[in-house]
């Protein structure tokens, strides 16, 4: 059953939001300096979101808690209402961008992260618990991380794609 208010809401809500993309890969970010093209994931963000939405920053960087620090805030100097990572979100050494972004959030959105993982383990069962992806507030900001892999993009492509402008809505109250 829809909630009349919550339709209310979105139809309040901004149709077209200014979006960043962050992919963070040691191995793409060393083919993005040979402007090869092999960010599949950044990309498919890229050109989902395009469609209804506008395209302020994209990059590809390395796993590097310093670097993605400094991105957050480029990109946040260009007014953008939404931020998405791709990237850096499983539990292995290098994986950085949760423990980086975390900390910065003033409040975190759960429901992103446990629909997300529930969203997976209907498709790919148990390995699902791997995921980390998270969303979150920063000044004014709304941050999505999602995994590195495309499959898991458009896992977290169909979970948010309806609701940026109402996030964004929320976050501007």
């Amino acid at each position: 059953m829809k909630s009349k208010s919550m339709e209310e809401h979105k139809e309040k809500s901004p149709k077209s939001i200014r979006f960043g993309v962050i992919t963070l890969s040691d191995s793409k970010y060393r083919d993005f300096l040979e402007s090869k093209t092999t960010d599949v994931s950044g990309n498919l963000i890229v050109e989902t979101l395009k469609k209804e939405h506008e395209l302020v920053f994209y990059t590809v960087i390395p796993d590097s808690s310093e670097l993605l620090l400094t991105t957050i805030t480029d990109i946040k100097e260009q007014n953008v209402d939404v931020i998405i990572t791709t990237g850096g979100t499983g539990i292995g050494v290098r994986d950085i961008t949760i423990e980086t972004l975390k900390p910065l959030f003033e409040k975190e959105l759960n429901g992103f992260g446990e629909i997300f993982r529930y969203e997976s383990y209907k498709e790919i069962g148990t390995g699902a618990i791997l995921s980390r992806a998270t969303a979150g507030v920063y000044k004014g900001t709304i941050i999505i991380s999602m995994p590195g892999s495309p499959n898991a993009v458009q896992t977290g492509l169909n979970i948010i794609s309806h609701e940026l402008g109402h996030l964004v809505k929320h976050v501007h109250e």
